[in-house]
């Protein structure tokens, strides 16, 4: 069974009012260039705004007066979908494995679970490694604890445990980590034997 946890970085999208959608008596205005022009009517901000053929944009409409900004929102809103795409493609997928086992699992069983739970692990995945106990097995949940706790154990070198085995009803489960990949240091290349001299009066061929 698989789950997926998603960690991004997004953008937050703004829908800013723009132009005749701003109906504020009074706005204080911003230029193109960052200068501050100082508080006026809506209308007012609105014609130097077209004066200089771009858009009125009220970017603080909780502030009081309102603060407006003179810009072109078209390239505004490009650059900003920009942002999105480039923050979208950097976010990170995670997918959480789970293993299940029970408490009499054999030893040739329990092999083939811990080379899936390190396969999974050295593909950047968690794993979730579970215990479900029935019937009379509730009766020997250390055993169980001891089976999560070797799994683990087995996984040290490139797993951290997340979460201690905790018993939530009939289940008692683990949460294992992948631990940040080292790169590999480079070994260092060895050096250039120098050739040997041809015996003297030795034919070229």
């Amino acid at each position: 069974m698989s789950y997926f946890q998603r960690e991004v970085s997004l953008i937050a999208v703004t829908d800013y009012q723009v132009n005749e959608e701003i109906r504020d008596r009074e706005v204080r205005l911003i230029g193109d260039d960052g200068e501050q022009l100082g508080i006026m009517s809506s209308a007012a901000a609105m014609q130097i705004a077209i004066e200089k053929d771009l858009d009125l944009v009220k970017i603080a409409p909780g502030s009081n007066p309102p603060v407006c900004k003179i810009m072109d929102y078209g390239k505004y809103r490009f650059e900003q979908s920009k942002r999105e795409k480039e923050a979208r493609k950097n976010q990170r997928v995670i997918e959480i494995k789970e293993i299940r086992m029970s408490p009499s699992i054999g030893e040739n069983d329990f092999l083939v679970k811990l080379r899936n739970g390190q396969k999974f692990l050295s593909d950047g995945d968690r794993v979730k490694v579970t215990v479900r106990f029935r019937g009379r097995e509730m009766a020997h949940t250390n055993i169980g604890e001891q089976l999560l706790r070797d799994f683990a154990d087995k996984c040290a070198e490139i797993a951290n445990l997340d979460k201690q085995p905790k018993l939530e009803g009939r289940n008692m489960s683990i949460f294992l980590s992948p631990k940040p990949q080292t790169p590999a240091r480079k070994q260092p290349k060895p050096p250039k034997q120098p050739r040997e001299a041809a015996p003297a009066g030795a034919a070229e061929e």
